[in-house]
């Protein structure tokens, strides 16, 4: 049977891919509600906070139900949710969005929002908001819920503001993690009391990852999900561009506080670090691209049912052989074969049963036949074979060719026989006869065979 050919499929989605980031979803919008019921039901049961771990209250009531509404908000934006949970999702990631928006502008403006009484937290010491988000926590979830808003946007203008909110939220994120990683959170603190605690970074982090998920599935971030190439270049490298400036710091930081090397010689070993590392991966995208060139090149030049060279590519590679065997002074042939009876086995048997001819066919021709050669299908039931044979050559190969059909059909058993017939024609080393010509004269053998065959006995 045919082997089925995808069209374009390497820019749609893998199918595999977006299965697996469902279940992955999945995990991480569980994990965010686990946390924030938690720590709510900490701040709403008295007495609960005796057994919980040291710290949770660093989270505050307001933050965990912004990521319980974000959790619930992205699970019911699934494309396979009805109308009336889509605008349920849509709803609650507008209220996430004025969450953040109303505590943020209260910083900036210091007007009082009474979110504390709202939320019926009481306030903690150490900070005059410990019931209220913090201003980063807050710009966090505003953007969150800005994207969980447009997670779906399709038309032009508001697809490109998805991405760029689902760019800007990712952006936050990174930076508050690598501030928590460099040890220098207070850079994006208002005071010490107001901060983002590990448990909000781990929600809004996993709730960003979801949406970004979400948002690639639509946006320009889509060629992460794609198949072929582009798509496993894009998921390859990605990881490791997030990752090598964050270690460069670090490593940077450790050296100089160990004072190991002068710091002179630490600048210049990271730098020489960084060009080395961004050659490797200058290499890896070369060759990944002369892959996907030579894809392409071959999509054009074989034939999609049997993998052998079509027309175009048999003639472009059976011209560059010949030139070769004139300039080493060797004798070049052309086989040119036809399957017998194509028409009357797709009458009896079907068009399928006839594809599958063709297909063994070609798997004849190349279990027969040397590396070397060059074999394609040139028409519906004909193919030709280009190498470097001598007149006893070929008429051995020819033998060999008839000889595994042969055995194929014992093998099979089948109603209706593979049979070919052969033709062809060997140029001596200095004559001059096109390629063109060669396959013309090895067509008429082969016809000629194929009536000889054909002709009844005397």
């Amino acid at each position: 049977m045919p082997r089925p050919i995808t069209a374009l499929s390497h820019t749609e989605p893998d199918a595999n891919l977006l299965d697996a980031l469902v279940k992955v979803r999945r995990g991480c919008l569980g994990v965010v509600v686990l946390v924030s019921a938690v720590i709510l039901a900490g701040w709403a049961l008295p007495g609960l906070d005796r057994i919980l771990p040291n710290g949770w209250q660093l989270m505050k009531a307001s933050t965990a139900i912004a990521a319980l509404m974000s959790a619930v908000s992205l699970e019911l934006s699934e494309s396979r949710r009805s109308r009336l949970l889509h605008l349920v999702s849509l709803v609650l990631a507008v209220l996430v969005m004025l969450l953040g928006a109303i505590v943020l502008a209260a910083y900036v403006f210091h007007f009082p929002v009474g979110i504390d009484r709202w939320l019926l937290v009481l306030p903690g010491p150490g900070s005059p908001f410990a019931g209220r988000l913090a201003p980063q926590t807050a710009a966090g979830f505003t953007l969150l819920g800005a994207s969980m808003a447009t997670i779906a946007a399709r038309t032009r203008v508001a697809a490109h503001l998805a991405d760029l909110l689902a760019f800007l939220l990712f952006l936050v994120v990174l930076v508050l993690s690598s501030g928590y990683i460099f040890g220098a959170i207070r850079l994006f603190d208002f005071s010490p009391g107001i901060m983002t605690s590990p448990q909000t970074l781990l929600c809004l982090a996993l709730l960003t990852a979801v949406a970004l998920t979400r948002r690639a599935e639509h946006g320009v971030f889509a060629i992460f999900l794609r198949r072929g190439i582009a798509g496993a270049t894009a998921r390859t490298l990605s990881p490791i561009l997030l990752v090598l400036p964050i270690l460069r710091e670090v490593a940077r930081a450790r050296l100089i506080q160990r004072n190991v090397i002068p710091p002179h010689y630490v600048t210049a070993l990271l730098a020489s670090t960084a060009t080395v590392l961004s050659i490797l991966l200058l290499l890896y995208l070369a060759w990944r691209i002369n892959d996907m060139e030579t894809e392409i090149r071959d999509l054009s030049l074989r034939d999609d049912l049997t993998s052998l060279y079509n027309l175009k590519g048999f003639t472009l590679l059976a011209e560059q052989a010949l030139r070769l065997a004139r300039r080493a002074q060797l004798p070049f042939s052309v086989l040119f074969i036809d399957l017998d009876d194509l028409k009357y086995i797709n009458d009896q048997l079907g068009h399928g049963a006839g594809s599958a001819y063709l297909l063994e066919t070609g798997d004849v021709l190349l279990a027969t036949f040397r590396a070397s050669d060059v074999l394609g299908r040139v028409g519906g039931d004909e193919f030709a074979v280009a190498g470097q044979f001598s007149p006893a050559a070929v008429a051995i190969a020819e033998q060999r060719l008839q000889a595994a059909v042969a055995a194929r059909n014992i093998e099979a058993g089948r109603r209706l026989p593979l049979s070919l017939s052969v033709g062809f024609v060997t140029s001596d080393a200095d004559a001059h006869d096109s390629l063109k010509d060669m396959i013309a004269r090895a067509d008429r053998a082969m016809y000629k065979e194929k009536r000889r065959r054909k002709a009844p006995p005397d």
